[in-house]
């Protein structure tokens, strides 16, 4: 029974004889009787208020479940985008059981919350395959960081990339040329031919199909993550993120 049945119910069975038998009809109800009824339903809410929490707690529990439905038809819609693009960095477990993809930005703070509980996840668990999409939102500076680290991989590859990245990730400075060249030097890396990519057709190319991708599949900040067929929009500690994993795993 539902709930606004209950409701109904609980107010005609207060009616009692108040009500013509023919009033249990609430198609037919007369104007006199309808404002009786409301005032009993009106009684029957005020003396019982936790009804309306429990309506509410019920909403939510449909339009959440009916939220990961529509996102797991996203995911298969663009699968091949989400999981089999050559232009991002891919590392993890290359054969792991599990795909995990982050889109991030650079000067987001919650995915730099988010970079050691990830990083963590996969060096513990062993058996996640994790992608890593450029998807700069917060600004020019945004924007610059990612086009270093894809410049990056473009001119000196995947391992020079995820050093990059990882330092950008916890770098505090201004994110223009100056600060590339001093992190480039840092890590050993040609800083000059970096930066003459970085405005590239192949890296405006990268950031314009993530951010399309993004759009598809109605992200609107970061971090976003993907998970197999889950979407997990927001930042998540790595319990939860393992706990999610787990729970793939035992579908």
């Amino acid at each position: 029974m539902t709930l606004i049945c209950r409701l109904l119910t609980a107010a005609l069975l207060a009616l009692g004889t108040a009500l013509p038998a023919q009033a249990l009809d609430l198609e037919n109800l007369n104007a006199a009787d309808r404002t009786r009824l409301r005032e009993e339903i009106r009684a029957y809410l005020l003396e019982n208020p936790e009804v309306i929490m429990e309506a509410v707690a019920v909403l939510e529990k449909r339009q959440a479940a009916g939220q990961v439905e529509a996102d797991r038809q996203l995911v298969r819609a663009n699968a091949d985008a989400l999981f089999s693009s050559p232009n991002d960095w891919t590392g993890g477990n290359p054969d792991g059981d599990i795909t995990l993809v982050e889109f991030m930005d650079y000067k987001c703070g919650y995915c730099r919350r988010a970079f050691e509980d990830v990083k963590s996840l996969v060096k513990e668990d062993g058996n996640i395959r994790f992608i890593l999409k450029e998807f700069p939102i917060l600004g020019e500076e945004s924007v610059a960081a990612a086009r270093f680290a894809i410049a990056t991989r473009q001119v000196a590859g995947d391992d020079a990339y995820k050093s990059v990245h990882d330092a950008l990730m916890a770098y505090n400075g201004k994110m223009n040329e100056t600060g590339f060249t001093r992190l480039a030097d840092a890590l050993g890396l040609d800083a000059n031919a970096i930066i003459a990519e970085m405005d590239s057709d192949a890296v405006t190319q990268t950031i314009a199909a993530n951010r399309a991708l993004g759009q598809r599949l109605r992200i609107s900040g970061t971090p976003t993550f993907v998970m197999e067929d889950r979407m997990l929009r927001g930042y998540l500690p790595q319990d939860a993120m393992q706990q999610a994993a787990n729970e793939i795993r035992a579908q």
